[in-house]
Order: C-alpha cells, then sequence, then structure tokens
C-alpha cells in the first residue's frame, strides 16, 4: 500500500472511530446511564401504564444492542489501524490476497476481499 494510501485510509479509520465514540456517549448518556424515572420523566420512578414500563425496557434494550454492535466495529477500526501499522492492512484474512480500494472505501476495516466475504455468508460463517 503507498504512503498516501495508508495515511487516507488512518484517517478514514480515526473518523469512524471518533463517530462511533460520540455515537456510544450519546446512548450512554440517553439510555444507559439514565434510570428508569428519568428516561419516562416520572417523579415516582414508575411508569404510570403498563405499556409505558414495556416501551423504556424495549428502548433500553435497543440502547444496549446499539451499544454492542458499535462496540464490534470499534474494535474491527482499532485491528484495522494495528494492521496499518504493521503493513498487513487492507490483506484478505482468508485468501491474503490485497482488498479491493473500492470495498476499503466502503468498509475501511475490512476483514475479507468480496470474492470470501460472499462465500463467508452464503456457507453461515462468522462475519468479519
Amino acid at each position: 500500500m503507498k504512503d498516501n494510501d495508508t495515511r487516507h485510509f488512518r484517517q478514514r479509520l480515526l473518523e469512524e472511530r471518533k463517530n462511533l465514540l460520540d455515537e456510544l456517549d450519546w446512548v450512554e448518556t440517553n439510555y444507559i446511564g439514565s434510570s428508569q424515572r428519568d428516561s419516562s420523566g416520572e417523579v415516582s420512578g414508575h411508569a404510570t401504564h403498563l405499556a409505558d414500563m414495556g416501551t423504556d425496557s424495549i428502548e433500553r434494550d435497543k440502547a444496549f444492542l446499539i451499544g454492542d454492535t458499535r462496540g464490534d466495529a470499534l474494535e474491527n477500526i482499532d485491528e484495522a489501524l494495528e494492521k496499518l501499522e504493521k503493513g498487513t492492512y487492507g490483506v484478505c484474512e482468508i485468501c491474503e490476497e490485497p482488498i479491493a480500494r473500492e470495498r476499503l472505501e466502503a468498509v475501511p476495516y475490512a476483514k475479507l476481499c468480496l470474492k470470501c466475504k460472499t462465500e463467508e455468508e452464503r456457507a453461515g460463517g462468522p462475519s468479519r
């Protein structure tokens, strides 16, 4: 990979990382870090109706799911940044062929080339 490509993708990954951290912070502040009373707006800490309590619970579950998936993406970005430092960024983890620039532009933390990713998805394997 050329030096200007390395700089470009490092910048892309760092921007993605910052956006994910901002999003995780927002979720933490607005959902996970707030109590049921805070999120429901109720003074007593209890929703006035069982449906309201269910809605509050679903919203908190969604927040945890968002946090989990964003956390996974953050780990992938950190791994990609390490690969940049080692000089192994942009190499498919299965076939060891270069990952197309177009794929890296779309998913800068991609671990697999499009061919291997497609085969993995067809086989129902783990997502990389």
